[in-house]
């Protein structure tokens, strides 16, 4: 299953690129969602090969996904690949700027199920897919809305 939009941002391409690869703010953000966020990789440098284990509850149990930075192209790209016992999820932003203050982000997400139980949740899911899709859409605006008020230094996180 298949999410993707994109949202304009008034913010330059190099600096949206920034906060994405911020992921320290990513895994606060986790953490205070209750998630157990853990650096299972020796890697130093910013860059594909970072990885999390991520532990949080979900319908009454708790979960863990292994996420893997795959792609790193500052400033156009970045991808995640993710990986629960139930699903494969492939998390792809592109960049591209439309002015040196304006930035269209892409964002793609492709949910593919490894389980029958994931696959019959996710059939469950393309039921009330367009209830999904707006709450992705939502959730995108307001990361983009966000990176705008962090740019003009009002300390959103």
């Amino acid at each position: 299953m298949k999410f993707s939009t994109k949202e304009d941002v008034e913010v330059p391409a190099g600096e949206v690129f920034d906060f994405l690869s911020d992921f320290g703010s990513f895994e606060r953000a986790a953490v205070r969602r209750g998630a157990e966020v853990t650096r299972v990789d020796r890697i130093a440098e910013v860059g594909p090969g970072l990885t999390w284990s991520v532990r949080f509850p979900m319908r009454g149990k708790m979960r863990r996904v292994l996420c893997e930075l795959a792609r790193f192209d500052r400033p156009e790209a970045l991808n995640v690949n993710a990986e629960s016992t139930g699903f494969h999820i492939a998390l792809a932003v592109a960049l591209v700027e439309l002015s040196p203050k304006r930035t269209r982000m892409t964002v793609d997400a492709e949910i593919k199920p490894r389980t029958l139980a994931a696959r019959l949740m996710l059939q469950s899911v393309r039921i009330n897919k367009a209830g999904f899709v707006r709450r992705f859409e939502a959730r995108v605006q307001k990361y983009a809305a966000d990176l705008e008020l962090r740019h003009l230094g009002h300390g959103v996180s």
